[in-house]
């Protein structure tokens, strides 16, 4: 292997060994994931691991140098994988690799053994991933239910209540209590309708995703009002929230989907921003109509 190794120009040996150290990275990662799943997920995982071990130990024949995992990353994976699940988890591992691939392949298509490992990486894991069933994306159309509904309705509540009541803690109240109202109403909306219709997803925990959904959602959308003396100081806050409750799910649902971020987030917060922008309109209205602050 030293013939090879001479032949390696500086540029080349700094691409293998970024990819070596990209596998070794994933395979201690798939492991760490591996132990933390059953059945049939644990075995996906653990046949992953393998690979990238041995892809691992592919480049290190070129580079005759040993490397070790990248400690961030591992517990960076490990804490998404426990906020966002198995499946973006992998799906994001994967999407990170394919971009670090691009940018090298052209040197790593240079060396012998290079095609086929980028080959089984493209095919193989990702006929693995496939396979991984995880519960709670089978509810994901519940979550954005939830959680686009409160996003709509709340905003544009606590901008209209913003400009007709000019009160914080009591556009608040209204907000909280709208929120807890509204979200249980959209609970019971959607066990019906889960009920209604043949699906693979349980109604009452299809139901149970989109409450909390959007409890969670009212919460960090009606804090402000808690906190902020300024009524609007405190809507400015509470719109910055939506905005970052929208870009994270529209990126978590973008993973997982494998669909366009951009398209997505601009839709959603298009919609939601337009809501609360009539209905700082009506809220101004109404208040000039009763006379002043209420």
């Amino acid at each position: 292997m030293k013939d090879i190794e001479t032949k390696l120009d500086a540029k080349t040996k700094e691409a293998v060994l970024k990819s070596q150290k990209t596998e070794m990275t994933e395979h201690v990662v798939y492991k760490r994931l591996a132990k933390k799943q059953r059945g049939r997920n644990a075995e996906i995982l653990e046949q992953i691991s393998e690979d990238e071990a041995r892809h691992a130990s592919i480049w290190e024949r070129y580079t005759n140098t040993k490397v070790r995992p990248n400690p961030v990353a591992v517990i960076l994976y490990s804490f998404l994988n426990m906020l966002f699940g198995i499946t973006f988890t992998l799906k994001l591992m994967e999407l990170n690799e394919d971009r670090a691939q691009k940018k090298y392949k052209k040197f790593l298509t240079l060396l012998p053994d290079a095609e086929e490992v980028l080959k089984e990486e493209e095919k193989h894991e990702q006929a693995l991933l496939d396979l991984i069933d995880e519960e709670r994306l089978k509810y994901t159309s519940s979550i954005v239910l939830g959680l686009n509904d409160a996003l709509v309705e709340l905003t544009g509540t606590l901008a209209g209540l913003t400009f007709a009541l000019a009160n914080s803690r009591i556009v608040g109240l209204a907000g909280l209590i709208t929120g807890i109202a509204a979200s249980l109403s959209m609970a019971a909306s959607e066990y019906l309708s889960q009920k209604s219709e043949e699906r693979d997803t349980h109604p009452l925990r299809a139901s149970v995703y989109t409450g909390v959904a959007y409890i969670i959602t009212v919460a960090l959308l009606i804090f402000p009002f808690f906190v902020s003396s300024s009524v609007y100081a405190a809507l400015a806050w509470s719109l910055i929230n939506a905005l970052i409750i929208i870009a994270l799910f529209t990126f978590f649902v973008s993973v997982v989907r494998s669909v366009s971020f951009k398209p997505m987030f601009t839709e959603m917060a298009l919609v939601s921003f337009g809501v609360a922008a009539i209905s700082f309109v009506i809220g101004s209205i109404a208040n000039k109509l009763l006379g002043g602050s209420l």
